[in-house]
């Protein structure tokens, strides 16, 4: 128990401050091309609080890849039972044209791949939806963290 307090007296000292408090979250995310793109890019938009217009500080460009699939697992007949789903985004944020930051990033989840087109075909939807979240999780993070750097060097001058 003393350790913890020990832990939480030493980040109060030392100007801790959490990533997301009364951090600038007007970052508009231009349209990104596919219908993956429009759920990616529907999901960063709420991870940002909403969607913002184009004079927004900060603009996030995101390009994504189509899905790639790979076998997982096979039956002794040959037939795939699982499959792997792997989207891969390249992103680029900017303040007033000038790229502060840009980056890839990859989601991948597994999903059971079988006969019945239909299980099949949902299957693979939520995965990819399962994905697009992950991915949205991850260039958020990064492109929140980076405005918080920003402004932070920014102050700094």
């Amino acid at each position: 128990m003393k350790k913890y307090l020990l832990i939480l007296f030493m980040l109060f000292g030392c100007g801790f401050r959490p990533m997301f408090a009364e951090s600038n979250t007007d970052i508009y995310v231009p349209a990104i091309s596919g219908i993956n793109g429009i759920e990616l890019r529907n999901a960063l938009n709420t991870k940002f609080g909403g969607q913002k217009g184009p004079d927004a500080p900060y603009t996030l460009t995101v390009t994504l890849k189509d899905p790639q699939t790979k076998y997982k697992a096979l039956e002794p007949t040959g037939a795939a039972t699982w499959q792997e789903i792997r989207l891969t985004a390249k992103y680029a944020l900017t303040h007033d044209g000038k790229t502060i930051s840009k980056g890839t990033e990859v989601a991948s989840e597994s999903y059971t791949f079988v006969r019945y087109l239909v299980a099949a075909n949902a299957s693979y939807n939520n995965a990819v939806a399962n994905t697009i979240t992950v991915l949205a999780d991850k260039i958020s993070t990064r492109a929140i963290a980076d405005v918080s750097k920003y402004e932070s060097e920014m102050t700094k001058k």
